[in-house]
């Protein structure tokens, strides 16, 4: 026997269809454009002149002048911009391969009391830095490391270790273990299954805590803050604050540092957005 719809039936199907899909679209639209927006409204403001920003800050500049990014990249941003780029890239490279590590022994080795181990790990979650503050800086001080390049780097991968080898760890666990197996019965070390199997199959999340961890670095202002005190090692937001003190009425050349800041950040979450959301997605979902 074979069912029969009825045409209106079908016509009412269609419709709702695309009424939920147009509503999904206008609704990417519309949050697309207030994330985008202020971006935008940024980037422009950097081209205008005190008078037009006070004006009309809304309206588009009235010439596309790029003096106040000069002014601005002249004025200490490109010492900033070095400065969080060392920081940034070098606690993400020791952050991912000590959390990722972490998370092979914690999946793949036959350690005892693994439950153990990863309570502590995931426990690390829950220490609040601010908390911390004070004996670290005594203990930077005593190690010679106050105001140096290391301090932010270790401090920014201690903090970051657990929630970045609590993402590894799950997304390890979905893996098969068949590979691990055929190379052991290869003669292959622990060592080389980590670094030419288990690591490879691993690039999507990888890159998923390489941009959130970018995003925390190249952001963060506390210890940025209180474990630098020269000019020569602010990072970005540091030097943001440092600049809009220098130059609070001309904001203009503050929009502009703003712009040149944010960015190395954009550009990096496009270019690598595929494997940041895949990475996610699988990690979280397993």
């Amino acid at each position: 026997m074979s069912v029969s719809h009825h045409p209106r039936e079908t016509e009412r199907t269609d419709f709702v269809a695309v009424l939920a899909k147009t509503c999904l679209v206008t609704f990417l639209i519309s949050l697309g454009f207030v994330v985008l927006y202020p971006l935008f409204w940024m980037a422009t403001n950097g081209f205008k002149t005190n008078a037009e920003i006070f004006g009309n800050p809304f309206a588009l500049p009235s010439g596309f002048s790029i003096a106040n990014y000069i002014s601005a990249w002249n004025q200490g941003i490109r010492n900033y911009i070095a400065t969080s780029v060392i920081v940034t890239l070098g606690s993400a490279v020791c952050t991912v391969l000590v959390s990722a590590w972490t998370a092979y022994g914690l999946t793949r080795s036959k350690l005892p009391g693994k439950p153990f181990f990863v309570g502590i790990v995931l426990g690390g979650l829950m220490l609040s830095p601010t908390v911390a503050v004070i004996p670290l800086v005594r203990m930077m001080q005593d190690l010679g490391l106050y105001n140096t390049y290391w301090a932010l780097i270790i401090l920014y991968t201690a903090f970051r270790i657990p929630f970045t080898t609590f993402l590894i760890r799950a997304y390890m666990l979905g893996l098969p273990r068949d590979l691990d197996e055929a190379a052991i019965m290869d003669g292959a070390s622990e060592g080389q299954i980590f670094w030419r199997v288990t690591l490879p199959l691993c690039k999507p999340i990888l890159v998923s805590c390489v941009i959130l961890h970018v995003l925390f670095a190249w952001n963060e202002y506390l210890f940025a803050m209180i474990f630098t005190s020269g000019a020569d090692l602010q990072t970005l937001p540091v030097g943001l604050t440092s600049i809009m003190a220098k130059h609070g009425t001309n904001y203009a050349i503050v929009f502009a540092a703003m712009t040149l800041s944010a960015l190395p950040i954009v550009i990096t979450f496009f270019a690598a957005q595929r494997f940041f959301i895949r990475g996610l997605a699988e990690g979280i979902g397993k």
